[in-house]
């Protein structure tokens, strides 16, 4: 039987190059993101035995429709991958709006949050299954001009070693650093500079057989992407 990995933001960038490469790999992909048209493009091109739904992680009761739907569907996630986030544009704290700050805190850490209350009840009942929440290279060390984002990763940092201690024997969570990547996010900030670092694709190559090696032996451990 095909294992199920659970990828947030599976439309673009990180999230779209992982989903491809699990479905080419023989995994069974559910993912959501916030664009309901390109839910339904990557739906269409993944076909029948996958699910990709629009979900905003930000909303609980989206969140709480979406595991639903695939509980439901495919039961628990083997893997459980929170990799939506956002970053604020460049600018010292002090400039950065109250609403923006807000939105990076909400995706970022809220969001971990509801999708992990969604699955982790149905992963733990049946005693196996690793989750993934998506740290950066900003979560370890700082840098100016993103003080909200490196807030949030630290945060996953701390969020994801406690929920280590939480879960009982058979399950994982793991804080991974994903490295430098050229995506969108990295453009914002680095600009041109981005260019320099893999594509997605490239770094999914990678990034997808690490992935899908991790286990139980591997709760608690701050991890980084060979090559990432």
């Amino acid at each position: 039987m095909p294992r199920l990995v659970v990828i947030t933001g599976c439309t673009r960038g990180l999230g779209l190059a992982m989903a491809r490469s699990f479905a080419r790999r023989e995994w069974t992909v559910a993912g959501c993101g916030t664009r309901a048209e390109a839910c339904a493009g990557l739906q269409t091109e993944f076909g029948p035995d996958h699910t990709i739904l629009p979900c905003d992680v930000t909303d609980p009761e989206a969140v709480s429709q979406f595991a639903s739907d695939i509980l439901n569907e495919h039961g628990a996630p083997d893997l459980l991958l929170n990799n939506a986030a956002v970053i604020n544009g460049n600018a010292p704290l002090w400039e950065v709006s109250t609403d923006d700050f807000a939105r990076v805190m909400d995706v970022n850490l809220k969001g971990v949050h509801a999708i992990c209350r969604a699955f982790l009840p149905a992963m733990i009942a049946r005693g196996s299954g690793v989750v993934v929440n998506f740290s950066s290279g900003w979560g370890r060390s700082t840098s100016p001009d993103v003080a909200p984002y490196c807030c949030t990763k630290w945060g996953i940092e701390g969020l994801t070693l406690a929920l280590s201690q939480d879960l009982p024997a058979g399950l994982a969570a793991v804080p991974l650093n994903p490295g430098i990547i050229d995506t969108d996010m990295l453009r914002s900030t680095f600009g041109g500079g981005a260019a320099d670092f893999p594509t997605p694709d490239e770094w999914a190559a990678k990034a997808v057989p690490f992935l899908e090696k991790l286990g139980a032996r591997d709760n608690g451990r701050s991890l980084t992407v060979p090559g990432g």
